[in-house]
């Protein structure tokens, strides 16, 4: 019985692994990483404790680069949103770490298997573990994976002030006209309204439209779109 719990604890192992896209050289680090406090040995929580700071610098870090315009108080309420619990949630959820956690009994009970706050905890341990494993690169490249949505989610709350040039400067290296965005649509009341904004690039066939609470965030956030499908982004 107990080696049929191993081999099934291995095998949920190396799947997560696989979901991780990370291999671990030290396995013995995934498992403190899924041991929960209630479980009665050793914890996640010194390892929980670092990879909360190498996530807010891995997000720093990206914002400083790819958010040049954003003051220090707009990046600090965008790294705020990345990095919340909910989103740690999400990736816990994402990862399906519940499944591979180390729980006692009364917390077994209770769900904690599928706790936000658990799940939340374990991602920020699994990054703890990472970094210790393989360094700040490999921790970075697992994050950046990680929260891939989180950061796209973010980017249209928060459009790069830079998209419309680049790509007019896009266009116009490629000698193509110049983008032109026009507004379609206006809804809601006055004191709140909702601004729709469409532009074509008629010589490579792309469009994409966006709606935001002003017309140049619109434009910016198609901007971006446009960016994206062309792989300037």
């Amino acid at each position: 019985m107990t080696r049929d719990l191993e081999r099934s604890e291995l095998a949920q192992k190396r799947l997560l692994q696989g979901r991780l896209n990370y291999i671990f050289s030290d396995q013995d680090l995934l498992a403190l990483a899924l041991t929960h406090r209630s479980s009665g040995a050793q914890n996640n929580e010194r390892l929980e404790f670092l990879g909360d700071a190498v996530l807010g610098s891995i997000i720093a870090h990206y914002l400083y680069r790819h958010y040049p315009q954003l003051r220090e108080g707009e990046m600090s309420r965008m790294r705020a949103q990345i990095v919340r619990a909910e989103s740690l949630a999400s990736v816990g959820k994402r990862l399906d770490l519940g499944s591979c956690l180390l729980l006692g009994p009364g917390e077994m009970k209770a769900g904690g298997k599928k706790r936000d706050s658990i799940l939340g905890d374990a991602v920020e341990a699994i990054i703890g573990a990472v970094y210790i494993d393989s360094g700040a690169d490999s921790s970075r490249e697992c994050v950046l994976r990680w929260f891939k949505e989180e950061l796209i989610k973010v980017s249209y709350e928060w459009p790069s002030k830079d998209s419309k040039t680049k790509l007019q400067e896009w266009l116009q290296k490629k000698g193509q006209p110049l983008p032109c965005y026009r507004l379609t649509e206006t809804s809601g009341e006055a004191h709140s309204r909702t601004f729709t904004v469409e532009c074509v690039l008629s010589s490579i066939d792309i469009d994409a439209s966006a709606s935001a609470s002003s017309v140049k965030k619109a434009e910016q956030i198609v901007a971006e779109k446009l960016l994206i499908a062309i792989g300037e982004i």
